[in-house]
């Protein structure tokens, strides 16, 4: 009896973890139709393609340059964090900085979805989900994300 019972509390201990895991939450499609597509993926004609291949290169030109710099500004304000002789003052314009250029990226992808959007015509437009286009979109839909938008007056304690 001590051996079935050891036997089943192995098990339950085991499979908790999978079982109590929470389901991923993805967005829900804008719309009641659950049918929800990327642009490429919406028949698109070649002038169409031709088009979206133009909007992506550029899109990611831009993006990889902007990626770099808030790379190397997220180093940075880590360095000064760590650094005991490093004032509040420095801290808080490097992470101002860091969330600007953030905020730039932001704003890169929302011109890269309205001219996409530009692109699609108006039955293309009721079957384009554009929180489909890249992940970090759904982190900008309210109510999507587990933190509302990042302030850097919310982030950083106050100045002593």
């Amino acid at each position: 009896m001590a051996l079935k019972i050891t036997a089943f509390s192995l098990i339950l201990i085991l499979l908790l973890p999978i079982i109590s895991y929470p389901q991923p939450m993805g967005m829900k499609p804008w719309r009641k139709d659950a049918r929800c597509w990327k642009a490429a993926e919406l028949n698109l004609s070649p002038e169409q393609t031709k088009g979206l291949n133009l909007l992506q290169e550029t899109y990611l030109k831009d993006m990889q340059l902007l990626r770099a710099q808030l790379i190397t500004k997220r180093l940075e304000f880590r360095e000064l964090l760590t650094n005991p002789a490093v004032r509040m003052d420095s801290i808080r314009m490097k992470y101002i900085e860091a969330t600007e250029t953030q905020s730039k990226m932001e704003e890169k992808a929302m011109e890269y979805l309205v001219k996409v959007r530009g692109l699609l015509s108006h039955e293309q437009l009721k079957l384009w989900c554009p929180e489909q286009e890249f992940p970090f979109f759904q982190r900008m839909m309210p109510g999507h994300g587990p933190m509302g938008p990042m302030s850097p007056k919310k982030m950083l304690p106050p100045e002593e």
